[in-house]
């Protein structure tokens, strides 16, 4: 079982806040100077934005005044360990995006007790297949 302390618990709230409302002075304090989100392509490769591209689409919506993203989320489970710390989300950023799996990578650091240091996101699972990442056992 994961335990949320309230430190991380805050820590996320203000990741998802302020990225989902384009506050880029707020957002450079909240990430690693060398994080990058890596999430797959539609051909399944993998894809490494680094931070100066993700800030600078997060910055062009906001100049472009678009509306917040929604701040849809839920914690699903935390492991700290030591000055690190994985946590799980289920995040949706509007109500015409797919919902995704986002493992926020942690660091011990900056003004708020965290850092993150990177960022992986994957289509939400099909629950048709959830927990299904090994191949049914083959008969004897």
């Amino acid at each position: 079982m994961s335990v949320i302390t309230s430190e991380i618990e805050q820590f996320i709230t203000r990741v998802v806040h302020d990225g989902s409302n384009y506050r880029m002075d707020a957002m450079e304090a909240l990430y690693t100077d060398d994080m990058a989100i890596l999430f797959p392509s539609q051909d399944g490769s993998i894809i490494a934005a680094p931070r100066e591209e993700v800030f600078a689409e997060f910055a062009a919506r906001g100049v472009a005044g678009e509306e917040p993203l929604a701040t849809d989320y839920r914690i699903l489970h935390v492991e700290e360990q030591a000055d690190h710390a994985t946590a799980l989300l289920y995040r949706r950023m509007s109500d015409a995006a797919a919902p995704f799996l986002y493992e926020l990578r942690l660091k011990r650091g900056g003004t708020y007790g965290w850092l993150v240091a990177g960022e992986t996101v994957t289509p939400w699972p099909d629950p048709e297949t959830a927990g299904a990442f090994l191949p049914a056992r083959q008969s004897a």
